[in-house]
């Protein structure tokens, strides 16, 4: 989690609770909490519109037939004809 351990976390709580105070801290806290949520569903969305994953399979078969010489077609229906035998 961005190389921060635990005693630095409990310095940056610690300071935070200083500053904002023990009474706004619960709803700052949820405030970002909601946020990073929208956040992370936003992502999501952004990736599912692009094809993002389809992408990267795709380039994945690629590269695992320039580097193997498989092919992800061949390689199915050779199978089904080696199981036919």
């Amino acid at each position: 989690m961005f190389g921060i351990g635990m005693p630095e976390l409990i310095v940056i709580l610690v300071v935070a609770l200083i500053i904002i105070g023990p009474k706004k801290l619960p709803d700052i806290a949820r405030a970002m909490g909601k946020g990073l949520s929208e956040f992370r569903r936003a992502a999501d969305d952004v990736k599912q519109n692009l094809g993002v994953d389809e992408i990267k399979d795709d380039m994945n078969d690629i590269k695992d037939s320039l580097l193997y010489g498989k092919d992800s077609e061949k390689d199915t229906s050779s199978e089904k004809e080696d199981k036919k035998l």
